[in-house]
């Protein structure tokens, strides 16, 4: 089985990918937090987990859906996790494992890919060219190829990948920075006049942190459960949410936006 979440698409495709050459099921994390996140593996079953890089960290929701799963007999099960970020990884793998540990997991492979960005939530922060995202995809495509046959191999891979020049820096002191000031939905509006109240916007929020549908204009609930995704601004068709001033003139993206 493989664990997946992603918000504009880079991991939802990866996973797939992963999913449709190795054999295995995925699921959905915001799904599966629905539920008791109790599993019981099929012989031979290997447990894989998809996530983007989120200020050099594992997702939030992800970590509080690791402190809820519980595999019943994932000893002696071949354990994977792939993360997809824009840049550098920072110590995203080290955190992750640790986490699994306290829930008996043990890592034996952990790959990354470097995916087109999404992050837009700082002045200097935007969206790739498309020249810069078709490159990124194309690469990803092959490196991937690889990583398919070290799982079907149930290789062992214990080096971090991508973890860039200062990883401690980045996922210790810049992570908890933004985890604790910047991941919240206090910034994010709605321009009245581009907003058509088509409802994408609350349909693709992975939290479900936007009250609106279909005819109505949204509004976000502050209640501690935005991620900081960007998945409500890059999906919206009119370009009519931002967060604060930081997106003005931004791009979007999503995976398969841009027909490349």
């Amino acid at each position: 089985m493989i664990f997946y979440f992603s918000a504009t698409g880079n991991t939802r495709w990866a996973a797939q990918q992963l999913s449709e050459k190795t054999g295995e099921r995925l699921i959905f994390i915001p799904d599966a937090m629905e539920g008791q996140c109790h599993y019981t593996l099929a012989a031979g079953e290997r447990i894989g987990f998809c996530f983007p890089v989120h200020a050099w960290r594992p997702p939030v929701l992800v970590r509080r859906f690791i402190e809820k799963l519980s595999i019943a007999n994932a000893e002696g099960h071949y354990c994977f996790a792939l993360c997809t970020a824009g840049d550098t990884t920072g110590e995203s793998m080290r955190i992750f494992r640790h986490a699994l540990a306290q829930r008996s997991l043990h890592l034996d492979a952990v790959f990354s890919l470097l995916m087109p960005e999404s992050y837009v939530g700082l002045p200097f922060m935007d969206v790739d060219t498309i020249e810069k995202e078709r490159e990124k995809k194309n690469q990803a495509k092959i490196h991937l190829t690889s990583i398919v046959a070290q799982i079907n191999e149930a290789e062992k891979v214990e080096k971090e990948p991508n973890v860039g020049r200062w990883p401690r820096i980045n996922s210790r002191v810049i992570g908890e920075f933004f985890e604790r000031k910047l991941v919240n939905d206090k910034a994010f509006r709605v321009e009245t006049n581009r907003c058509v109240r088509c409802g994408v916007c609350a349909e693709v929020c992975p939290t479900a942190d936007i009250e609106g549908g279909k005819g109505q204009e949204p509004t976000w609930k502050h209640n501690g459960s935005c991620l900081t995704c960007f998945a409500c601004y890059h999906h919206c068709p009119q370009h009519a949410i931002e967060f604060g001033r930081q997106t003005k003139k931004k791009g979007q993206y999503w995976y398969g936006r841009n027909q490349l």
